[in-house]
């Protein structure tokens, strides 16, 4: 499985799943494709944030193959 949390794994157009800022505590997950990928560093604990085409922000916690 390829590691979310490194942000060179993290491309625009890749399909993933992210949790959004209110769903941390439930974990509930959105599927959507990266438009835009937030973090500037090379890794984060929780995840690479990113933004969906669709306008949602989120951290990605599984990228779909």
């Amino acid at each position: 499985m390829v590691d979310s949390r490194q942000r060179k794994n993290i491309k625009i157009g890749l399909f993933v799943e992210i949790v959004q800022k209110p769903h941390q505590k439930s974990g509930e997950l959105t599927k959507g494709i990266v438009a835009r990928i937030l973090t500037k560093s090379p890794n984060h604990p929780h995840g690479i944030k990113v933004q969906l085409k669709s306008g949602l922000v989120g951290r990605v916690k599984k990228i779909i193959d």
